[in-house]
């Protein structure tokens, strides 16, 4: 994965979309202190903020996600939200002038405590998660592998694996897979070959029965 302390403009050259080992980045994105894998792709207005994003993920554009980590062959569709900025509802004013004070010229520091509490409320997106259209996954939320998050979901509590979740809040509906196809998906790591073994097992991602005899 390369790091990125500070994305710097593309080049004219990479303003045209091409997947490899090194990330395609739209260059209106803003990236800072995260990690980006080989063969994914951040769309156009995207931001990943001390974050890790996972190989062969992508973002569909208009994308924020803060403080979280997000596992390989991620899709995530446009307008989706991974952590969402919080407050400090527990003081008399939860506006941010009490944790952002130095934009207001209340204080020359900011409150390094109130965002460490926001850092540690980390997400963690599984591997091969869908995340739908509109999605918002609030603060300390995490997805298991292969979960699916149906637009416009609002999720507040933790998916399972293989999970499909749909609502506001959301709330799991179904399974996948029954739970013996799950363990022995999760248990196959499949996500994790490299790109030679990739190319040479590709088509039997294509079909479940293929795969469940050949790998597990």
């Amino acid at each position: 994965m390369r790091y990125f302390e500070n994305y710097p403009p593309v080049t004219e050259e990479k303003k045209e979309m091409t997947l490899g080992e090194e990330p395609f980045i739209h260059p209106t994105c803003v990236i800072r202190d995260s990690t980006v894998g080989a063969w994914t792709a951040l769309y156009a207005n995207t931001w990943l903020v001390e974050s890790s994003f996972g190989d062969y993920s992508y973002a569909a554009g208009n994308v924020q996600i803060i403080y979280s980590e997000v596992g390989k062959y991620c899709s995530i569709a446009n307008s989706v939200r991974i952590n969402p900025g919080n407050h400090p509802q527990w003081r008399v004013t939860q506006h941010h002038m009490t944790y952002r004070r130095k934009h207001y010229k209340l204080s020359d520091e900011d409150d390094a405590e109130f965002f460490q509490w926001r850092r540690d409320h980390h997400c963690k997106i599984g591997h091969d998660v869908w995340i739908g259209h509109g999605v918002v996954i609030m603060p300390g939320v995490s997805i298991g592998t292969g979960a699916v998050i149906g637009s416009g979901a609002v999720v507040t509590k933790d998916i399972g694996p293989y999970e499909v979740a749909v609502g506001v809040p959301a709330k799991a509906i179904k399974k996948r897979f029954d739970d013996a196809t799950i363990e022995k998906l999760l248990a196959s790591a499949w996500w994790d070959w490299d790109r030679e073994t990739l190319e040479h097992n590709f088509n039997d991602l294509l079909s479940l029965e293929v795969f469940l005899e050949k790998y597990c």
